[in-house]
């Protein structure tokens, strides 16, 4: 024990002769495992934000979209982001699926963006065009007032709820309830305000509004189709069943014939859940190994540190093999170099990942983003076992060439 600790001793004597050098060697490491802690912390913090995204829906809730025929979900997400209109699921699709057995509670639902007024104040908005019965299968936090009711949806009454944004634009520390809004010169009933909540599916919650559905479509879209369908199962232990009853029933209204071409996509909350989670997995795990690779190449540039270490070294490693140590001793003393200069790399580094991946954490909070400050211990541990073991092995070549230096020839004045 004393002699490991005394081979510690003369490495670190070693080291702080090139003060230089070693401090370039532990900041090259560090950068190599910070950027690994941020990767991973960043992952974890993606993964976490989207799968809550997904808490205010039941595991009893099947998910009815539409999609780009023989695409797959993203060809879709780029169809529609390019002006794909979908126009196949209609408000009679939903009649129908909301009459299947199994169906407790459902709502379709439409967006639009229209300029909302009052008295001179003006903002484009987005607006949701969610059913009466979205309360009852997703959580909608009304901070003041109501969600409208589904006879409300179903007589088509001009009622609006306003994200907390929206209703400060406009009425600012007023009062908003009963008071009335203007959509393409038609007057809205506020019976609502959202709590504030930031950002939520990509958009900032406090700057929507929702109206019902039928009254979306009717009196400002003009339409009768709808993007999607929520629906709420009796028996959860049915939930498959009943989306098999789904897919069922809109090829056969759709007149499709072969998947491939389905013009909408039924899908469980946790199918969802399953699916978000294996995709920003594999996103962490290809980063983590982007920031690995970074490392394994900081690895190359300890190999030749420590290369040029020994060639500076040569007269010492022969004077110590002359009067008595071992090859093995002069290994593990070079060794115990390259483990020293990247486990102080490695926790230099995990400090900056973690300032760095808070500071991430911070901002996206700041800006109202459900981000979570999450890196495991494990991670930690592991972050900095793989940084020394990148130390150890890529110097146990220049250790080995130390190690069997001849000490005649090493002495040997020019």
């Amino acid at each position: 024990m004393n002699n490991f600790i005394s081979k510690i001793r003369t490495a670190f004597i070693s080291l702080m002769r090139q003060k230089s050098r070693t401090f370039l060697t532990v900041i090259a490491v560090a950068i190599g495992i910070a950027a690994l802690i941020i990767m991973i912390s960043a992952g974890n913090g993606l993964k976490s934000m989207v799968l809550s995204e997904l808490e205010v829906y039941g595991a009893n809730v099947i998910n009815v979209e539409v999609r780009v025929p023989g695409k797959s979900t993203t060809g879709s997400i780029t169809g529609f982001a390019t002006g794909i209109s979908i126009t196949t699921f209609t408000n009679k699709d939903v009649e129908i699926i909301s009459n299947l057995p199994n169906v407790e509670a459902h709502y379709s639902y439409v967006t639009g963006q229209e300029i909302i007024k009052r008295e001179g104040e003006a903002k484009s908005v987005m607006i949701f065009g969610y059913g009466g019965n979205a309360p009852s299968i997703e959580k909608i936090n009304i901070e003041k007032g109501r969600f409208y009711s589904v006879e409300e949806e179903e007589s088509i009454s001009s009622v609006i709820i306003l994200g907390s944004g929206i209703k400060d634009f406009l009425f600012g520390d007023g009062n908003a309830i009963n008071e009335k809004v203007y959509i393409k010169n038609m007057s809205f009933k506020v019976v609502g305000v959202l709590k504030k909540s930031g950002a939520n599916y990509g958009f900032d919650m406090d700057s929507i509004v929702y109206i019902p559905t039928l009254t979306l479509q009717k009196k400002i879209l003009g339409t009768d189709y709808v993007m999607g369908l929520s629906v709420k199962v009796k028996d959860p232990e049915k939930i498959n069943e009943t989306k098999e009853d789904i897919i069922y029933l809109l090829r056969d209204r759709h007149n499709i014939d072969d998947p491939i071409e389905d013009d909408f996509e039924a899908m469980t909350i946790d199918e969802a859940k399953s699916m978000i989670d294996t995709v920003l997995s594999a996103i962490t795990f290809l980063l983590t190994v982007v920031a690995a690779i970074s490392l394994l190449v900081g690895g190359v540039g300890i190999t030749n540190i420590m290369y040029v270490s020994v060639a500076e070294r040569k007269f010492e490693v022969g004077l110590r093999r002359s009067i008595g140590a071992k090859k093995n001793d002069i290994l593990w003393q070079f060794l115990i170099e390259a483990g020293i200069l990247t486990f102080l790399g490695g926790v230099f580094g995990v400090i900056i990942g973690l300032g760095v991946s808070y500071l991430i954490y911070y901002v996206a909070v700041s800006f109202g983003i459900n981000w979570s400050y999450s890196i495991s211990l494990l991670s930690i541990i592991s972050a900095l076992v793989f940084s020394v073991g990148v130390g150890i092995f890529f110097g146990v070549y220049p250790a080995k060439k130390a190690a069997n230096t001849d000490p005649i020839n090493a002495l040997r004045k020019d």
